[in-house]
């Protein structure tokens, strides 16, 4: 058993209690490869913001299980080295299994180091779901681990997450689901979508923004996360058709609902696709202008470099996470100095 502090991580429960209060979103960045995880940490340390890393069942897959999990105490490090160089406070990281599908993959992820595990049993009938959460849930809790649960389906498709139609999540089953299960964070479907086809062009996209206040008023000050975030970047998708690719034809949630939510109960909002799309749009450029060109220094270093100004311009102008790592980071240590006097 590895416990995610000998790591360098957090959980998300004294992340999410600044941001409930403070009315922003902890940014919640899935990675599957070290640019990707660069991009992320770095972009997060230069806004002062703290971030959740995200590895989702099939990026555990892709990665090695063993490999990711060194990639990802190695950027723990990364950060605390930048930090001390440029005179910075090192920010609160927190490392997190997306979407976890069965008890067995969270078990798997709490004993790797993992901090926060999501098990999403949304695909089950409701009382399946609620048991499920509630197994997880007591183990985490005996390791200080924390969950999130979901209740509703998103619809779309991201890795191995796929649904054709959205479920939204009803208000009225969400107190006896927390209470029930003892979870930490709730995930909700309120219309946002995985993947990168969300709307198609045209369309004018609408978060339910009345379900979630309707949640809010009946658990409040309860964490509440959006998954399927992204908001699909037009100037990333015409490059990549521009340089060859096909992505056509969608959009994305507007980033002014999402600032909109984040200044409510939603503490976590979860960006996927517009990461991809970034980094692809950059990279089939360069081979667009330089069609000669193999070492992948040249084309994933820009790429990265790509998604650092993107995340950065998300914690800034959506998220509001931008200089909130200082207050999240004064508050854990309030919280170690109170353990260490209750245990004297």
């Amino acid at each position: 058993m590895i416990h995610y502090r000998s790591l360098g991580f957090v959980n998300t429960r004294v992340m999410f209690a600044v941001a409930v209060r403070a009315g922003f979103a902890v940014p919640a960045y899935n990675f599957n490869n070290m640019e990707q995880l660069q991009a992320i940490v770095l972009s997060c340390l230069e806004t002062r913001s703290p971030v959740i890393i995200q590895v989702s069942k099939g990026a555990r897959d892709y990665a090695d299980r063993t490999l990711l999990g060194h990639m990802a105490h190695g950027a723990v490090e990364m950060m605390k080295r930048e930090a001390a160089e440029n005179g910075l406070g090192e920010i609160p990281i927190a490392l997190h299994l997306d979407h976890g599908d069965s008890y067995d993959l969270c078990v798997s992820c709490i004993e790797s180091g993992f901090s926060s595990v999501m098990i999403d049993g949304s695909h089950h009938v409701y009382e399946d779901n609620a048991a499920l959460t509630r197994r997880v849930v007591d183990l985490a809790h005996l390791h200080d681990v924390t969950v999130e649960g979901e209740l509703g389906v998103l619809a779309g498709v991201e890795d191995e997450v796929a649904a054709e139609s959205h479920t939204y999540t009803r208000p009225e089953e969400v107190e006896d689901f927390v209470s029930r299960t003892g979870v930490d964070s709730l995930a909700i479907s309120i219309g946002t979508s995985h993947g990168a086809y969300k709307f198609k062009v045209g369309q004018s996209p609408r978060i339910r923004l009345d379900i979630l206040h309707e949640i809010e008023r009946r658990i409040p000050d309860f964490p509440i996360v959006l998954h399927g975030s992204s908001s699909i970047p037009q100037d990333a998708v015409e490059a990549i058709n521009r340089c060859g690719g096909s992505i056509k034809d969608s959009v994305g949630i507007p980033e002014e609902q999402l600032r909109e939510a984040a200044r409510s109960a939603v503490c976590k909002i979860n960006i996927d696709s517009d990461g991809r799309l970034v980094m692809t749009a950059k990279i089939r450029e360069i081979f667009s202008r330089n069609p000669e060109e193999f070492d992948p220094r040249k084309y994933l270093g820009p790429a990265r470099e790509a998604l650092r100004e993107m995340y950065a311009r998300k914690n800034r102008e959506v998220l509001g996470s931008a200089g909130r790592a200082p207050e999240i980071v004064t508050a854990q240590v309030g919280i170690q100095y109170s353990r260490e006097v209750k245990n004297e």
